[in-house]
């Protein structure tokens, strides 16, 4: 049975296509002003038994075809366990949430935390935040890899925040030590949540924030266990419900 899994996230859509529980072919796309078009367009001319959605937009595919929902929560267990079977926790960091979710000793879902009320802690934040030092989302997360000494960035809220690093610059701090310490306030406020599904390992650190190799430098040394990121971190919840939708 041949499936397509779909993560219509708020910055990017993912998609998988399963058949018979391999993968056949991966696809991603920034997402636009119109996610409807740009999901009909990565669907155009792949044919599948079932197809599944999860993410912000999931509920959108349903009036123009046979789509099936998902939570998130449910999308990204099943992926990260199909990825890593020993997974037991999954931190996921995308442009507008943060999840948390604990997997029991079977792999079923026991606990799970979400951040979604603003984007404190996401990936729109650290872009924000990037922009506010003047730099490149790329340079920003060299400078902070960079970085000797933390600069502490005290506001999670995404406009204080802001306002807090134009006044560290002009006070004369170095723009790489306000870097790494924006990476390292996200990093608390991601283990913060991890700690209230109680953390288990091992752990699989899935959303675009995972390509960021000094936040996942950052978590580690916060919870003081390795984290696992996989080769594509971003599909993992296409993953999932590419799976699904793969099953009789």
């Amino acid at each position: 049975m041949k499936g397509i899994g779909l993560d219509i996230g708020s910055r990017t859509v993912k998609l998988v296509v399963c058949e018979n529980g391999v993968i056949k072919m991966t696809r991603k796309e920034a997402n636009t002003h119109d996610p409807l078009s740009l999901c009909r367009d990565m669907l155009c001319g792949i044919e599948a038994d079932r197809i599944i959605a999860t993410g912000y937009g999931r509920h959108l595919l349903g009036g123009y075809l046979p789509c099936e929902t998902v939570s998130e929560i449910k999308a990204f267990a099943r992926g990260s366990q199909a990825i890593h079977k020993p997974c037991s926790t999954v931190l996921d960091i995308g442009g507008q949430d943060t999840k948390a979710i604990s997997l029991d000793d079977k792999g079923k879902i026991a606990r799970f935390q979400m951040n979604d009320k603003c984007a404190a802690g996401t990936g729109r934040f650290l872009e924000v935040m990037a922009t506010a030092l003047g730099l490149s989302l790329e340079d920003f997360i060299e400078a902070a890899a960079s970085a000797e000494t933390a600069e502490p960035v005290n506001s999670m809220c995404a406009v204080f925040a802001e306002s807090e690093v134009i006044s560290m610059i002009a006070r004369g701090s170095s723009r790489a030590g306000i870097a790494l310490g924006i990476h390292q306030a996200v990093a608390r406020r991601a283990v913060s949540l991890l700690e209230k599904v109680s953390v288990r390992e091992d752990i699989l650190f899935a959303g675009g924030v995972a390509l960021n190799p000094c936040m996942r430098t950052q978590i580690e040394e916060q919870l003081g266990r390795l984290v696992i990121v996989p080769q594509d971190p971003q599909i993992v919840g296409a993953l999932g419900c590419a799976l699904m939708a793969s099953e009789e």
